[in-house]
């Protein structure tokens, strides 16, 4: 490889590791922002699940107990519970009620009927209570991808910065390897300017 084209890799490579480093840090950031923002949200709700084997978890049917137990006591913090408490808590007690379409319906063509009246903000708060936590459980899931994502990047920054050690490790051993090799200099004698060899053959002649 010519040294031109070598220095257009190393380039190349310093910059994919700075670019990779930069979106990775960002990533995992927004991955920390979103789950916190979430868990600011709903930590100001004060939704706290029931006790284990509480009423209000054994009327629920059997696989909706089991969700619900396993988050028993503590408070609605992250985006899986959300999920729970949409799906396997207010959406069972919502089944039993009609559609806040059908609600409404009602409601309107009997505006004196209390139980009417009831029934449709019942149905409406509830929906409107569900889809927020679905839409809790959907942004916390979003942060989860975008922290795996960080995290991919992160390794793709570190083989990328392997291999421009590499190459610099590579470049160092064949400039070592094609360097030119210097000639040994001439042993002197003891004067210091005459060579220790002509000093043997002149000794040799005078003898």
């Amino acid at each position: 490889m010519t040294t031109a084209l070598r220095w257009r890799v190393l380039v190349l490579q310093a910059g994919l590791i700075v670019i990779l480093g930069a979106v990775a840090g960002f990533t995992l950031w927004a991955s920390n922002y979103v789950q916190s923002s979430v868990t600011t949200q709903l930590t100001a709700q004060q939704i706290t699940f029931p006790a284990a084997g509480s009423a209000e978890l054994t009327a629920l049917p059997k696989a909706d107990d089991v969700a619900m137990t396993q988050y028993a006591g503590q408070l609605l913090t992250t985006g899986p519970q959300a999920e729970v408490w949409a799906n396997n808590f207010m959406a069972v007690h919502l089944s039993a009620m009609p559609t806040y379409d059908a609600a409404a319906t009602i409601a309107r063509a009997n505006p004196t009927n209390a139980a009417d009246q009831a029934t449709w903000q019942t149905v409406f708060m509830g929906t409107t209570d569900r889809s927020m936590l679905l839409n809790a459980y959907g942004w916390w899931t979003f942060g989860t991808y975008v922290g795996v994502a960080g995290i991919g990047l992160v390794i793709a920054a570190f083989a990328v910065l392997c291999t421009f050690v590499f190459e610099l490790v590579l470049w160092r051993r064949e400039a070592t390897a094609t360097s030119p090799a210097h000639a040994p200099a001439p042993a002197l004698g003891s004067a210091g300017s005459v060579p220790a060899v002509g000093i043997a053959q002149m000794t040799r002649h005078d003898s």
